[in-house]
């Protein structure tokens, strides 16, 4: 298992074995990444989920092997060549085949042939000799066993052919590339479906080669077919499959050989076809399923990895029109402090009021900052706060808000604020988002967000192990204050989850804030490996000791007590003094347990403890006046925001209430096959608008250069001028 996995991934056996024992010893995937790196040879955290998730498909595997071989042993069936096939296949789909023939079944046409005693007949005919068919299957007519003729013996016979055929491993390997390379993805409309179903329409009539098939649209014909919108079907190149299946059956043209003609026929349609299209169907699910999640994991780390404004004192509002805008005030560590309800926009129209509100409450919470939703009424809201002269020094910011509406009405809000409604808690969802978007998006089911491809359309148990892989990758990343945490954090750090984080909150209110990492092994049910794992994640600030505030796993404390007692100074010397740092030589640390990669790493900690690996905050603005869909005009040049990213393109916030379409034919002057190498959640791009169709809420945008540059007017060369004048001429014009 451990040189299959080696060998695939181009990994060192020693390295997948070792990150098979850290594993089973209850390693974290944030904990190995890190604090192993010795031990791993520097494997990364995506390489070492790819061993993990790779060993565990191979443990599934080497199971069903197990199941299939003690299936056929007790049927008797098991010889020495069989289980050697089965002990040496690597895909599920070729050990189902090995296993088909033995497989227990229900009745089928073969069965009951061979019931009837027909099958001695069907063997006859298969070896294709040349013999009197009528004469020879006239022997097996019986009235007591339902064969009243000569062409009910034949049937009875293709029938067990049919099955031969089917069940026959090598014949269904070979159809099986034969329907990889050649199957066709059809969808169709179903008739009367064209007005409901107008989101598929570019589907209506669509055909493509499967294997050429892009995740979003296997998925979307999918969706469209279980809303009863689309037909699909998957089928191979008939032809081609029925010439190949001749070729390794049929070796006569005599009575003998015809009857295997139309035998393998009858196999091909009804067994061997549909049990390979169904193959396929799941198996281009599983790809499309794949990426999709792939997709929606970078977007989500992206997301969670977003750049917070920071611990300031934020007024919060989420906007609206007809309910008004329910507004907040937090502190800098977003506690609630106040809450009330505006209504600046119609029909109420109560702008005066409004304003001196906010300019009251500003004044009063010292406010430093202003979030507001971008949902229904943000662009509005956000022109009115920006008109009431506040002081500059406060930032105003548009918020995402995706997912807002799922925390307010969560357990999790009702906890945490038993007796305030749903506006209210989602009003402090947004100033908190924009405070620390990684401690509030944590509290949202990650496929709620909101920046996914399909996301509720793909195999959800795997689509749970990614996104717990992402979150807990990226709070770990970024650290842990223990002192401050919500439960949710707490329970995506290494080694906790729901009930350590519990715990630690519930002894957290009970005893005051942890003074010391160490005092994290008081809380109940703490043990040894829990604290090795989670110790260097969580962060304890204005500890005694000033690690506690770091990355630096305390294992490693005496390690730079050493380095601190060999330069005569103190660890906080270390932290504060570069010129000390500058001083270590690190190659006199190396040990069994240490080497190169750790030291350095507590190197870079020292000079930088507790680093926020995430970027720092900029603010961004819309364009003033541009904000409803009806406001757009082809070529108008603009300013958005990432929203979500997809195998086809980018979507693009540009503050008419409904994001634009970046295709990845338009995101560069070249060819781009991932849209992640152009551009990242959040980042600030300038678009040009293409095409607006208001109809359906689409609206595509380009980035590439060319279009966004004005196109010089066509020339006219002067004929009385020389070709060496003209050309000048065309030159100096085009330059200005």
């Amino acid at each position: 298992m451990i040189s299959l996995v080696a060998k695939e991934l181009n990994f060192g056996e020693w390295q997948v074995e070792m990150v098979q024992k850290l594993f089973a010893e209850g390693g974290t995937l944030p904990f190995i990444a890190r604090y192993r790196k010795e031990a791993t040879g520097s494997l990364d955290e995506v390489q070492i989920a790819a061993i993990r998730d790779r060993l565990t498909q191979i443990e599934v595997l080497e199971k069903r092997k197990e199941a299939i071989i003690k299936s056929i042993e007790e049927q008797g069936k098991l010889t020495l060549e069989l289980k050697s096939k089965i002990e040496q296949c690597g895909v599920l789909s070729q050990l189902e085949d090995l296993y088909l023939p033995y497989k227990p079944k229900r009745k089928t046409r073969a069965s009951i042939a061979r019931e009837k005693g027909l099958e001695p007949l069907a063997l006859t005919i298969l070896d294709q000799n040349q013999f009197p068919l009528d004469k020879e299957a006239g022997k097996y007519i019986s009235e007591e066993k339902g064969v009243l003729n000569v062409e009910d013996a034949l049937s009875g016979s293709r029938d067990i052919i049919a099955e031969i055929v089917n069940e026959h491993a090598e014949t269904r390997q070979t159809l099986r590339t034969i329907f990889k390379k050649t199957a066709l993805l059809s969808a169709k409309v179903f008739p009367g479906k064209e007005s409901e179903g107008q989101k598929y329409r570019d589907y209506f009539e669509w055909s493509e080669p499967l294997f050429q098939a892009p995740s979003h649209r296997i998925l979307a014909i999918r969706r469209a077919e279980s809303e009863q919108i689309l037909s699909l079907d998957i089928s191979p190149d008939e032809e081609l499959a029925l010439e190949r299946l001749n070729g390794i059956w049929v070796k006569s043209q005599n009575q003998a050989g015809q009857q295997v003609i139309l035998a393998v026929k009858d196999s091909f349609k009804r067994l061997i076809k549909p049990a390979l299209e169904t193959e396929m169907r799941m198996d281009s699910k599983e790809k499309a399923d794949a990426e999709a999640i792939r997709i929606f994991a970078e977007n989500i780390r992206q997301l969670l990895m977003a750049a917070p404004l920071g611990q300031k004192k934020t007024m919060a509002i989420d906007p609206g029109f007809r309910t008004g805008c329910k507004l907040v005030c937090l502190d800098a560590q977003g506690k609630l402090l106040h809450f009330e309800a505006i209504y600046p926009h119609e029909p109420q129209r109560q702008s005066l009021q409004a304003g001196k509100t906010i300019q009251h409450l500003v004044q009063l919470y010292d406010i430093e900052a202003i979030a507001i939703g971008n949902g229904t009424a943000g662009r509005e809201t956000e022109t009115f706060v920006k008109g009431l002269g506040l002081s500059k020094s406060i930032q105003v910011v548009s918020v995402n808000e995706s997912g807002a509406s799922i925390y307010s009405a969560s357990e999790v809000a009702r906890e945490e604020f038993p007796d305030k409604d749903i506006t209210v808690r989602g009003a402090v969802s947004i100033g908190r988002r924009l405070m620390d978007p990684l401690a509030e998006l944590v509290k949202i089911e990650p496929k709620s967000i909101g920046v996914g491809q399909y996301q509720h359309d793909v195999d959800q148990k795997l689509l749970k192990t990614s996104l717990d892989d992402v979150v807990m990758r990226s709070v770990n990343a970024v650290g842990v204050e223990v002192n401050t945490a919500s439960k949710q954090l707490l329970s995506y750090v290494a080694g906790l989850g729901p009930l350590l984080a519990q715990n630690i909150v519930d002894y957290r209110n009970s005893n005051g804030p942890f003074t010391s990492r160490s005092a994290l092994k008081k809380v109940p049910r703490m043990g040894e490996k829990a604290f090795e794992q989670c110790a260097g994640f969580l962060r304890v600030r204005d500890a005694k000791n000033p690690l506690d505030a770091s990355a630096v796993h305390p294992e490693r404390y005496d390690l730079v007590m050493s380095m601190a007692k060999d330069l005569n100074c103190q660890p906080i010397d270390l932290i504060s003094k570069s010129e000390l740092r500058q001083k270590i030589v690190i190659q006199k640390y190396v040990n069994q347990e240490v080497g190169l990669p750790t030291l350095k790493d507590i190197l870079a900690e020292l000079a930088k403890p507790g680093r926020d690996p995430r970027e720092q905050f900029e603010a961004f603005q819309f364009q003033d006046g541009i904000e409803k869909i009806s406001d757009l005009k082809t070529g108008m040049k603009l300013t958005g925001v990432v929203t979500n990213i997809t195998a086809f393109g980018a979507f693009v916030d540009i503050g008419v209430h409904q994001d634009g379409l970046v295709h990845t034919s338009q995101m560069a002057n070249r060819f781009v096959k991932d849209p992640n190498e152009i551009v990242k959640l959040g980042q600030k791009v300038n678009v040009t608008v293409v095409e607006v169709d208001e109809a359906r809420k689409r609206i595509s945008l380009t980035m590439k250069e060319e279009l966004q540059k004005p196109v010089p007017k066509a020339q006219t060369l002067k004929p009385e001028l020389s070709k060496d004048e003209q050309l000048a001429l065309l030159k100096a014009k085009f330059k200005s």
